[in-house]
């Protein structure tokens, strides 16, 4: 069911504004009430990145009225892979100042706040208390869980995105619902078991993908239009050209103070346990399958003998589930242990006896 608009209608269109904004005027889930309601609306985005940059470009082309931008980086020639609110001329100026530019340069109207500063727990609050809903569009999860924390204090609905080489997932938390990251991720990863966009890389496309449904998320939030993501992750996987999504039902949890935070809720089997374990399966003594959820092409490249690939999309749209045993442990496997950490967990909560292997076909590399 559609969510009551998040925002009420501020002052009456300008001339231009009209302008601007006529194909959201012909759309009756919008309209003229729906395109004030933007106007008025106060959105912050955390990261003029890979997800930030397609976001602001699309918010501000939508009419958002206030637009605060977080990011405490500078533009590298790097970025401008997937960072398109950025251009060759911005390396080495401030992202957000670099991307007010491009706002105003889009809408002049449009009343751009810069940050430009890292998100920490003594300014979090401050920053977020002026603004209506909160896009996450950064790359670190203990970023992501400061942020989720703090719109779950603060009444927040929060547009979420997360993308690494091929993947992406993107949902709505609002801890108002019930729903927020750690009914997602209960527990934040060590920090070497999901690997960056700097080292794994990204599709720069799928950036524009996801930020184009996280912007539109934010659309449907402000005017109370069509059926919000919250309870729900869209997963896309775009070197197969698959969309689905999962099921996200929250557990009335409340923020959990970070020295009670466990690194993990999966059981590990370290490289050289694995190293061990595959020799006693092949004399016959031990009994477990090893999946390996990288994709095929790196699968190609180079595996642990006797694994078998079953690609991270494949689990987590349900394609690969009934081929897996569930009377048998499973050991799950990646590049590096980030995406085998989450094949695990889901496996687990469907009832499957999964666990990740630690440090991934890396650490194997170096055990055997």
């Amino acid at each position: 069911m559609p969510l009551p608009p998040l925002v009420s209608p501020g002052l009456p269109l300008t001339r231009e504004q009209l302008a601007r904004g006529s194909r959201h005027l012909l759309l009756v889930e919008i309209g003229v009430d729906g395109q004030r309601r933007l106007r008025n609306a106060r959105v912050c985005v955390i990261g003029a990145g890979g997800l930030g940059a397609p976001v602001l470009q699309y918010l501000a082309a939508a009419g958002v009225g206030t637009i605060g931008i977080v990011d405490d980086d500078t533009v590298d020639v790097s970025n401008l892979q997937r960072q398109v609110i950025h251009g060759t001329a911005d390396v080495g100026r401030a992202k957000v100042d670099s991307a007010a530019d491009s706002i105003a340069a889009l809408d002049p109207d449009i009343r751009v706040i810069a940050h430009r500063e890292r998100l920490t727990d003594g300014n979090v609050d401050a920053i977020f208390s002026g603004y209506d809903v909160v896009v996450d569009g950064t790359d670190n999860f203990p970023t992501r869980y400061l942020i989720n924390d703090a719109c779950v204090r603060l009444g927040l609905p929060e547009v979420w995105g997360s993308v690494l080489r091929f993947d992406a997932q993107t949902t709505v938390f609002w801890g108002r619902a019930g729903v927020q990251l750690r009914d997602l991720f209960p527990h934040p990863p060590a920090g070497d078991e999901v690997p960056s966009c700097a080292e794994a890389g990204v599709l720069g496309a799928l950036c524009g993908q996801v930020g184009s449904v996280m912007a539109t998320e934010v659309v449907k939030l402000v005017t109370g239009s069509g059926e919000s993501l919250l309870g729900r992750v869209l997963v896309i996987d775009a070197l197969r050209g698959r969309w689905s999504e999962i099921p996200l039902v929250g557990n009335g949890r409340t923020v959990v103070p970070r020295e009670e935070i466990r690194m993990s809720d999966v059981p590990v089997t370290t490289a050289p346990e694995l190293v061990a374990r595959l020799a006693a399966r092949d004399a016959g003594t031990d009994e477990f399958l090893l999946i390996d959820v990288r994709e095929p092409e790196e699968f190609e490249a180079g595996a642990i003998p006797g694994a078998v690939l079953v690609p991270l999309g494949s689990v987590l749209d349900g394609s690969a589930l009934d081929a897996l045993p569930r009377d048998q442990e499973i050991v799950v496997q990646c590049q590096v242990g980030g995406r085998s950490l989450t094949a695990a967990r889901v496996l687990r909560g469907l009832g499957y006896d999964a666990s990740n292997l630690d440090g991934g076909i890396l650490a194997w590399y170096a055990a055997s």
